[in-house]
């Protein structure tokens, strides 16, 4: 406990203000003089102790009727290490452009407002705390200090397993942990919106890992630099949100991860920039097992990196022709729908040329071969009534998978494609009927064969006996009423059987499925 007499004059400044919640205002007022960045050398007109600051958060000096007790300070140097673990704080602590000569610790404490807004501190401890209004850190720069028991990592700010009732506001801060944690709040839970937007900058992991965010995570326009340990800039995994947005000039140093996220609104990478690790190893973005109703990843440019998708659901997906890198992951990547943003805001419509062409290319992007990237794309087609479209990319999964077996299956694959297109180009089958009764009608009207039984049928038609030979079901008289004796003759006959029944029950196939709508 202090008394009175002990207190220097800024301190007693302060120790007079708190009952009433007034600021007080160390500024000297001269530009040069007040930059925080040269706090460090700031006089003892200047400096308050932070022992002081507790002592007052504590209830050292206690409130007058009518008046809400409050500690505002700004233009301070703050000396000592301000210790408040565990404490049950009832005031609102607002501190403004203040250099902290140490850490702060705050680690299970209950706090209403917390506010250090455009101040220099190395290090906050925050983990396990209950702030029942807002945390603002707007403008501020927190250093990492030295791996403690809590983290074996160097960390700027931990809010670790914390409880925000209000919102968490980062805005214009910087965390500087450069391979470390700049943020750890895995297990964070909030009531309201967290929101590091344009001019945030992380150096370090952003570890969201498990967090609860229903008012959504706003990191639009920020920059994510010098990632953790494992090369990841943000990681998302496991958490729940209702919205992410990381938008507009937003910039990834670093493997995003999103691993088994629930985003119950809209994921936005509209505009963003994603790059691989710094060593060239790992992903871009790493998304396995994500949910989100509305997946926007028209991004500024291609990211250097590879994206993985798989096992991801999305209502709807928006990409462009910058979207996806030279590895995409799609293997059990579900969505509804596709809208491409193109230049000037147009959409490409579904059918417009090439674009299925483009779309395979897309999931051939993905390291060797799986049939469920195709059958997805295949279903969009259909449901938005584009059965040729869905016909092409099922040729292309076949043709794909060709590539995957030994090779007398792929000589037969070959076969079929070149006949029947694995059955998805009926018309291609008439095309080889066409060509082959022609073929036959005029092999066959060269000579005459021999009549089994002499005097008895109909008179030879070469053309009848191509049909005949050809149409596997019924018979038109001449396939069992003449026989060749010439052997070349004769196998060209079995060779038009076989094809026959190849190629008549492919169009047997095709137009029952036109007939079906299938």
């Amino acid at each position: 406990m202090f008394s009175y007499d002990e207190l220097t004059s800024p301190e007693r400044e302060l120790w007079d203000a708190f009952p009433e919640g007034r600021t007080v205002d160390l500024h000297a007022g001269v530009p040069g003089e007040d930059r925080v960045a040269e706090g460090g050398q700031w006089g003892p007109e200047r400096t308050v102790r932070a022992s002081v600051i507790a002592a007052l958060m504590l209830g050292a000096h206690s409130g007058q009727p009518g008046a809400v007790p409050c500690l505002r300070l700004a233009g301070a140097r703050i000396v000592g290490p301000l210790n408040l673990a565990g404490a049950q704080l009832a005031h609102t602590l607002w501190l403004e452009k203040c250099w902290f000569e140490e850490a702060v610790n705050l680690l299970g404490a209950t706090i209403q407002t917390l506010v250090f807004k455009g101040c220099r501190v190395p290090g906050i401890e925050a983990g396990a705390t209950r702030i029942e209004g807002n945390f603002d850190l707007g403008r501020s720069i927190v250093e990492s200090g030295a791996p403690s028991h809590f983290h074996h990592h160097i960390t700027a700010l931990s809010l670790t397993n914390a409880r925000v009732a209000g919102g968490v506001i980062l805005s214009k801060a910087e965390l500087n942990a450069p391979g470390g944690w700049a943020l750890a709040a895995g297990g964070l839970i909030m009531e309201g919106g967290f929101f590091c937007r344009s001019g945030f900058v992380a150096r370090g992991e952003v570890r969201l890992l498990g967090a609860q965010l229903p008012g959504g995570l706003y990191m639009n326009g920020a920059r994510l630099d010098e990632p953790g340990p494992r090369g990841v800039a943000l990681n998302l995994d496991n958490s729940v949100a209702s919205s992410v947005n990381l938008s507009n000039g937003f910039v990834a140093n670093g493997t995003v991860g999103l691993r088994g996220a629930r985003i119950s609104d809209s994921l936005s990478f509209e505009g963003a920039v994603l790059n691989r690790p710094p060593d060239g190893h790992g992903p871009s973005l790493s998304a396995p097992l994500m949910q989100a109703v509305d997946f926007d990843f028209a991004l500024a440019e291609p990211p250097s990196g590879a994206v993985d998708l798989r096992g991801a659901q999305v209502s709807y997906l928006h990409d462009s022709e910058h979207s996806w890198p030279e590895v995409v992951e799609l293997d059990g990547f579900v969505y509804g729908s596709i809208k491409v943003d193109e230049a000037g805001g147009r959409r490409e419509a579904v059918g417009q040329r090439n674009s299925v062409a483009h779309r395979v290319a897309w999931i051939r992007r993905g390291p060797g071969y799986n049939p469920q990237p195709y059958e997805q794309l295949a279903s969009w087609y259909r449901k938005a009534g584009h059965d040729d479209e869905a016909r092409r990319v099922l040729l292309a999964k076949q043709r794909h998978r060709r590539q995957t077996l030994p090779p007398a299956a792929r000589v037969w694959g070959h076969l079929l494609d070149v006949t029947v297109g694995y059955g998805y180009r009926p018309w291609l089958a008439g095309v080889w009927l066409l060509a082959l009764t022609l073929l036959g009608t005029l092999s066959f009207s060269t000579h005459s064969p021999n009549p089994v039984q002499r005097g008895e049928g109909a008179p030879f038609q070469p053309l009848v006996y191509t049909l005949d030979l050809l149409i596997p079901i019924g018979g038109l008289g001449q396939r069992t009423a003449w026989y060749w004796s010439n052997d070349s003759r004769q196998w060209l006959a079995y060779l038009l059987i076989a094809f026959g029944w190849v190629l008549t029950t492919s169009v047997i196939a095709g137009v029952t499925r036109a007939l079906q709508k299938n």
